[in-house]
This record gives structure tokens, sequence and C-alpha cells, in this order.
């Protein structure tokens, strides 16, 4: 079964993803999601229908990790800007948290600007994805106010604080703060006849805890061109822009793969699991609206 609709329209847009580095951030809340989607497919059988393409926007044509791994960027802050209506994902990773939240420093002001431009365009599908502590600066942007985020979880008290100052700053709407792989916000649903066989539903928990009713998808990108997609997403928060944000490192990559499913399809996220030769754990997804 497939998240997404039959294209019969010619071939499938690549979809531009943009990654916002900045000093010090964690190796792997870049790799992870740089690997997923470098091997995602619209057909799983052709190398030539690549579904993403990739730019690392930074402060610096360098940029250097945590571990000592520099990254070249393709464009700097001043052009991200510029160039931000381009973009259908912002990937934010996290590390170096401290020093970005106190110098109010990038990625800050680019979450924001992705944010507020969804606001103003609702027409085109946005999608926000944090990895790891990357949700601490979504936080601190003030953008998860009103919704669900999860975060790293030895971070989660801290995760709270801010979602609770942003709060204080902005309409006094909260942050439910959860502990799950990825958290999902304003997804659009195509759930099918069968609902025991749609692969973005939970039905049991492999932790033991009671079965839950989330759901674990989203309608096809393309789908999202209709006519009542673009009204239905108009009055969601945030102007419908999906914000997924994930919790340490591995979720990084559960979070990437749910994005894949959700914008490609369910069998190119499972081909690329396969790939990796990863298990893909699910998160939960907590308002969306169904198509």
């Amino acid at each position: 079964m497939s998240a997404i609709a039959e294209n019969t329209e010619g071939p499938n847009e690549v979809i531009q993803v943009l990654f916002a580095l900045h000093p010090k951030f964690d190796a792997l809340h870049f790799c992870n999601p740089f690997e997923v989607l470098s091997y995602a497919q619209h057909n799983i059988h052709d190398s030539a229908t690549k579904a993403f393409e990739c730019t690392v926007a930074a402060a610096a044509p360098g940029t250097t990790s945590s571990s000592g791994m520099t990254i070249k960027a393709d464009i700097d802050y001043e052009e991200a800007y510029e160039r931000l209506s381009e973009f259908d994902v912002l990937i934010v990773p996290g590390g170096n948290v401290d020093a970005v939240l106190k110098n109010q420093a990038e990625p800050l002001g680019l979450i924001k600007a992705f944010a507020a431009l969804q606001k103003q365009d609702f027409h085109k599908e946005r999608t926000l994805l944090s990895i790891d502590t990357g949700s601490l600066f979504c936080a601190q942007a003030g953008v998860l106010q009103g919704l669900a985020a999860t975060t790293h979880p030895d971070l989660y008290t801290k995760m709270e604080i801010l979602c609770k100052d942003a709060a204080r700053r902005g309409d006094l709407e909260q942050t439910d703060v959860m502990e799950e792989r990825y958290v999902v916000n304003n997804a659009r649903f195509d759930l099918g006849e069968k609902l025991e066989e749609n692969p973005f539903v939970l039905n049991k928990r492999p932790d033991g805890r009671r079965m839950s009713i989330a759901r674990k998808g989203s309608n096809a990108w393309k789908e999202s061109k209709r006519r009542e997609s673009i009204v239905r997403r108009g009055s969601l928060r945030l102007g419908g822009m999906r914000v997924i944000t994930s919790g340490g490192v591995a979720s990084g990559l559960d979070a990437t793969l749910y994005l894949v499913a959700a914008m490609v399809s369910i069998e190119s996220a499972q081909e690329v699991a396969r790939i990796l030769q990863y298990t893909w754990i699910k998160g939960v997804t907590v308002e969306g609206i169904d198509v």
C-alpha cells in the first residue's frame, strides 16, 4: 500500500530540501537524514527518479561538527533567505545548543522565516523537520506553540522550559512535549478502506504500552496541490506546515523515513530502510486532516 497517489501527469517533481547547519552541529544529525534522502526514489526500480535534492546552508563555506567533520556549504544564510521560497523541506540538525540559544544565532532566524513563509503562502506544502536537539531551536523560535513535539530524552525538561517561555512571549499556547521517537503535526491522511492494513496506523506498541489510534502517515505530496487540500491546509496551525520533531540520534532516521513515505511513497521508504539494513520504528502523528 502506498501513501502516494499514482502520478499520471508525467515525471514526478524533485522535492527541494534545505539543511541549516551551525558551528559544532552534531554530525549524525546531518548525515542520517541526508543519507536517507539520497537513496529515496519515486520509482524504486529506476535510479533516474531521485526524489530529493539537498542543499546545505551555513554561515561559512565550511562548517565543522562537534566531532571534527567539516561540511562544505552550498549557499550561505543570506542566499538561503533569498531563496527560501524554493524549498519544500527545512531540516534542522541539533548540537551546540546552549551557544546557539545564548547568541540567538542561526538557524533560529531561518526557522522563523520558513514558518512565516508558510503562513503567508499556504498554497505550497512545506515541512519543517528537526533532528534530536534541533527541536530546541524550533522551541526557541516559537514555532511549536499549540503543537506537540519531542527531543532527546535527556532534554525533555529543558524543552518544556523553552516552550513555556515561548508561550509567555507569544499567545500563551502551550506545547505538548511527548516521549516518542518522532512527532508529526499537520499531516494529511488517506486512511483507505481497511484501517488495519494502513502502514501509517499504529496497531500495537513495541514497548507493550497501550494501543494507540495515532495515525502514522500523510497523504501524497502530489495530492497536496488539490484545491480542497490547500483550503484545509490554510485552516491548520502555521498555515498547515508539516512539523516533525525527532528524539535521539537514531530516531532521526525514523523521522526521515516517515518523510519519505509521506512525500514519496511507503514503498520508497521501505526500500531505503532495506538498503540501510535498518528497522523503521514509527513515531506518532497527533493532528491532521483526512483527504
